[in-house]
């Protein structure tokens, strides 16, 4: 099944090129096609998922785990939110880096299991923390995108993929709408985590909870920016970059040191 899952993937992100970049006769190909593909890979990759996570002792987040299950929650956020806004086209940039979670899982023999018993607050701070993840990176690459696309119009080169692009306006609009439900998610990420876990300080999580905060605080700062002062373009896009690479830090980069370094 990985093969088939990864098949999908790369065939959805190649559909998209296609639509974007090639000749006329591929400029037809129908929206639709890009997102059943899209939609089969994501099904296929959940059943996946199911089978290599959930285990007898109970759930395996070893890392190449927890980074292919991000991706499959990654793809179903853009699948969703393409039903009602124009943002298929992120599947180029996405879909091969979560074809290549996928291929990694597979590969890895590696486990780190949570208990099973670990019951509903738990899993409403991981499901939290999953989803902002997952916004926040889509919300990334939505600001590279519309950097070039910004950059194209002032130089008055609007040819290309550039002219598929929905209206400058309208992608700033999704930028920081993904960024507004980001932060939302985020929250309820920390907050749950403060009121459910333990100690979130704790030294095992002492590095995903400060990194947590500071991106928290660097998405807050650029949302107030946008409201106050009307930020966007490049420094939108250095605010969002600088915001979601703490947050890559904040949830693999200490899981990576712990589990293949250490």
């Amino acid at each position: 099944m990985p093969i088939t899952v990864n098949f999908l993937y790369i065939a959805a992100a190649i559909i998209t090129a296609l639509r974007l970049f090639g000749s006329e006769k591929f400029k037809s190909i129908p929206r639709g096609l890009v997102l059943a593909t899209g939609y089969a890979a994501v099904i296929l990759h959940a059943i996946l998922l199911y089978s290599t996570i959930i285990v007898s002792d109970g759930v395996n987040l070893a890392f190449f785990q927890a980074l292919s299950l991000s991706g499959m929650v990654i793809a179903l956020v853009l699948m969703v939110s393409a039903l009602t806004k124009p943002v298929e086209n992120l599947a180029i940039f996405l879909f091969p880096g979560i074809a290549f979670a996928v291929l990694f899982s597979a590969a890895s023999g590696s486990a780190h299991l949570l208990d099973g018993t670990s019951g509903w607050a738990l899993g409403i701070h991981v499901i939290a923390s999953l989803l902002a993840w997952s916004l926040l990176a889509i919300a990334s690459m939505q600001a590279i995108l519309l950097t070039i696309q910004d950059r194209h119009l002032h130089n008055r080169q609007p040819g290309g993929f550039v002219r598929t692009l929905p209206p400058l306006q309208t992608m700033e609009s999704l930028l920081f709408e993904m960024i507004g439900t980001g932060m939302v998610l985020l929250t309820l990420s920390l907050v749950s985590g403060f009121i459910f876990l333990e100690d979130m300080f704790a030294q095992h999580l002492v590095h995903k909870t400060l990194l947590s905060l500071i991106a928290w605080c660097v998405f807050a700062t650029l949302l107030y920016g946008r409201f106050k002062w009307g930020w966007r373009g490049r420094k939108a896009l250095k605010w969002t970059l600088a915001g979601f690479a703490v947050l890559l830090l904040a949830y693999f980069g200490s899981k990576a040191v712990i589990e293949l370094i250490l």
